[in-house]
């Protein structure tokens, strides 16, 4: 049962309480100014006094906080005062033997004009090295070039752990990204509560509800669905990440001015054919009668950037996850027969800089190469790298239109979370004097892995082809059970397993048994797991632009969001 009233905590008194879980948690840094829900969570019905650097909770946060007795039912209570907002300094918060402490910074005058924030979902180094290999070049050992995303001033080391875990997930990472404060896995814009409403846990603003209050433009762009967790998390507030239809609305709320990615499905109403929504909510329409131009296809998302009128632009451009880079431009996989006038991630963020930077406040833009990590995933590392090509085509093009306007930009790359990859050698088909080796006796590793010899890359940075005689061999460290044919998925994306006998569980998929030197790898993951999983190993950060000075050594997760209201001057101090 919930009070409407906000009591006076005397009120609830009647023995001495124990508090189980404060919210903000330990150690969050807070943005000065920002919004966040204050919760404290008792194991049982009393409640007890809550103490702020001494003093009641109510004088330093403006408000007396809602008493929940039996939250979801059961011998439990609570107290949430939603939309907090505080100036700079230390609290320490007490309630009962529980103690937290926050450091809410202010961030100093404004040093760019517009943030851009890359993220290649999963992007192991592994990725990274692939990229260069195929895209640039080696020769005597020494790389033919650099990627855009290498060459840059700022590096450091960023660690990913959630609240919960070691091992994170898009959402939490991303939503870390988003707003500076520690998630558990599967959460984002919220810290994950114990009640089983994923739409009442404590909030914490995200980056695109401070821009758009700030009166900057917001971009999201990606290829994969755009209610995935990356892009979603730098808009919504949700403990389950599955919730789509819900993601739609919050991002109608938060209005970003850009909005490109895969997802259809979940704008369209439940009637459509198509439609994944779960209610006849027609959001294409809302969006459309709410002044954005939308773009069906590559052909329209040009026309639409090319309009001086445009202002605000949604682009949908798959009922799902857009294709990657290998079907779409080389391979004619996927759903490419199905949506075959995908935008490339290059066209979607080339729109997305014409109609942002309309904006003369400025504006915050998150770009998202997301089919790396579901790839990595799947085990299917030739699409991961070429998608990682792509992303550095898209750094580097934003990069020149930085340099072009002034450096009035700052440009972070980085990815949310590592995936166990290792790039170990090579494998060698060209073994014609010896054709009966098995594929396992063709990985080359040491000075028998030798170089790739990958056709030279055309303008874009891709091979012409990816089977060649002698390719990068990576493989993942944690498996599900499955055929490892060594060799790149022509047909289709990879799809390593399939449903089991038992219920929740999984086996090989056996249409990969017959290729030729394929071998039966058994899984160390759980059967329950149809894929490969992601790994706790920090991730590559670099940066370029007024600001990047703060993305150096060893960060946190936290830091990225920090290194971002810096730049903007989100709460400069007196």
């Amino acid at each position: 049962m919930r009070l409407v009233l906000a009591l006076p905590l005397a009120a609830a008194l009647i023995a001495p309480a124990q508090a189980q879980t404060i919210y903000p948690i330990d150690r969050a840094d807070i943005l000065a100014g920002s919004r966040f829900d204050f919760k404290v969570e008792y194991p049982g019905t009393n409640v007890g006094d809550v103490t702020i650097n001494g003093s009641a909770y109510d004088k330093v946060l403006g408000g007396k906080a809602v008493l929940v007795e039996k939250e979801d039912g059961k011998e439990q209570s609570a107290l949430i005062l939603r939309d907090v907002t505080l100036k700079p300094g230390t609290y320490t918060v007490t309630a009962g033997a529980s103690t937290v402490t926050w450091n809410v910074f202010a961030t100093g005058a404004r040093r760019a004009k517009n943030v851009i924030l890359f993220i290649g979902d999963g992007m192991s180094p592994a990725h990274r090295i692939g990229a260069r290999l195929l895209s640039k070049g080696i020769d005597q050992g020494k790389s033919l070039g650099k990627l855009a995303m290498d060459d840059m001033p700022q590096m450091a080391l960023v660690a990913t752990a959630g609240s919960d875990s070691i091992i994170t997930d898009s959402a939490n990472s991303a939503s870390a990204y988003a707003t500076g404060h520690k998630a558990a896995v599967n959460a984002m814009g919220v810290y994950a509560d114990r009640t089983a409403n994923p739409f009442d846990d404590p909030k914490v603003e995200t980056i695109g509800s401070l821009v758009k209050r700030r009166g900057l433009a917001l971009g999201i762009v990606t290829n994969t669905e755009i209610e995935d967790a990356t892009p979603a998390a730098m808009a919504a507030h949700t403990r389950r990440r599955s919730t789509y239809d819900q993601i739609v609305e919050q991002f109608f709320d938060i209005k970003p001015d850009v909005l490109m990615g895969g997802g259809l499905a979940n704008f369209l109403p439940g009637k459509t054919e198509g439609s994944k929504r779960k209610d006849d909510t027609d959001y294409l329409t809302k969006f459309k009668e709410a002044g954005y131009r939308y773009a069906a296809n590559a052909t329209e998302l040009s026309a639409a950037a090319g309009d001086s009128a445009t202002t605000k632009l949604l682009g949908l451009f798959a009922l799902g996850n857009m294709d990657g880079v290998l079907d779409r431009k080389f391979l004619k996989g996927g759903t490419v027969r199905k949506f075959p006038d995908q935008p490339d991630l290059t066209d979607e963020v080339k729109a997305a800089l014409a109609v942002l930077s309309k904006n003369d406040n400025g504006f915050f833009l998150m770009v998202e190469s997301g089919l790396i990590d579901k790839y990595a995933h799947a085990l299917d590392f030739d699409r991961a790298v070429y998608d990682t090509i792509m992303l550095d085509n898209a750094v580097r093009q934003t990069r020149e239109w930085a340099q072009a306007r002034g450096d009035d930009t700052l440009i972070l790359v980085v990815s949310d979370h590592n995936h166990p990859n290792s790039l170990v050698g090579t494998i060698n088909d060209d073994m014609a004097s010896t054709p009966n080796v098995p594929m396992r006796e063709r990985v080359g590793v040491y000075e028998q892995a030798g170089f790739p010899d990958y056709p030279k890359a055309n303008a874009e940075g891709y091979p012409e082809r990816i089977d060649g005689k002698r390719r990068i061999a990576i493989f993942s460290a944690a498996l599900p059970d499955h055929y490892e044919t060594f060799r790149p998925k022509l047909d289709n994306p990879n799809n390593p397993t399939v449903a089991g006998s038992e219920k929740g569980t999984f086996v090989a998929n056996e249409a990969y048994k017959n290729v030729p030197g394929a071998v039966l790898r058994m899984g160390n993951l759980p059967a329950m797991m149809n894929a490969s999983v992601h790994s706790g190993e920090d991730v590559i950060f670099t940066a370029t632009g007024p600001g990047s000075e703060r993305v150096r050594g060893s960060m946190d997760n936290t830091e990225v969001f920090r290194v971002i209201v810096e730049a903007l001057g989100m709460a400069p101090g007196e």
